[in-house]
């Protein structure tokens, strides 16, 4: 599942990659066996999914949502791991897409974003820092209502452009520092613990901004369990 996952990603925003050469990086044998088995997980064949990728049906597939407050020994596991750091952010400047709406349709977003970048050459992937900020927690907020801003350092300002990307400011100011390893789908715990058990507990006050992410790398250019993300959480 892992591998198809990560070939689902390189369908989408690897088009210049053939579908042939992600079927063998993927591990099959020939574009027919990776077709027939793409088909059975996703109801879409992988150049369907490439010309228009169902991301609903591919979120109900592989996401799970997880519970950690019905589960107090997970809860003291985590609050260990977190390693907080208390740590000063330098104020970044980003080109910014900000999407609303269903988390499960993010990915939409997430492809029009990409467009953009490669499209304008502004903020290269290689030399620039990728970022997102969080409005908004999916497991308590209405699907309609989710806000969610997929940023990229710049350091110019961005004309005016079809994909509705513009310039904002992640502010500078302390942050409570966590690292994450691994998949971003399994962030979402360590992010509750941090807001609900570490900054009762370390007496800090939040800041009037919202938890961000900095991507250290991304995927499919890595494996997800190689995945490196630090997660910010603002304070006074």
């Amino acid at each position: 599942m892992a591998r198809l996952k990560q070939a689902s990603y390189q369908l989408v925003y690897q088009k210049e990659l053939a579908i042939i050469d992600i079927a063998l990086q993927a591990n099959f044998e020939n574009p027919e066996s990776f077709s027939r088995a793409f088909k059975k997980v996703f109801a879409q064949t992988p150049s369907q999914f490439r010309q228009k990728p169902q991301w609903q049906t591919w979120h109900q597939k592989l996401l799970l949502t997880k519970k950690i407050d019905q589960d107090p020994t997970m809860t003291k596991k985590l609050i260990k791991e977190l390693n907080v750091e208390i740590v000063y952010f330098n104020e970044a400047k980003v080109a910014v897409l900000a999407h609303c709406g269903s988390p499960t349709l993010l990915n939409h977003s997430i492809s029009r974003f990409i467009e953009w970048r490669k499209g304008t050459n502004l903020s290269p992937v290689d030399k620039y820092n990728t970022y997102g900020v969080a409005y908004d927690d999916p497991a308590t907020t209405k699907a309609e209502d989710f806000r969610f801003d997929i940023c990229a350092e710049v350091n110019t300002n961005v004309p005016e452009n079809i994909q509705g990307v513009v310039n904002k400011i992640i502010p500078a100011g302390r942050c409570a520092k966590i690292r994450h390893l691994g998949s971003h789908n399994t962030m979402d715990d360590k992010i509750r613990v941090l807001y609900q058990q570490w900054l009762s507990d370390s007496g800090e006050e939040l800041r009037d901004f919202p938890v961000f992410f900095h991507y250290i790398n991304l995927f499919p250019q890595v494996e997800e369990h190689q995945l490196i993300t630090d997660i910010y959480l603002p304070l006074k």
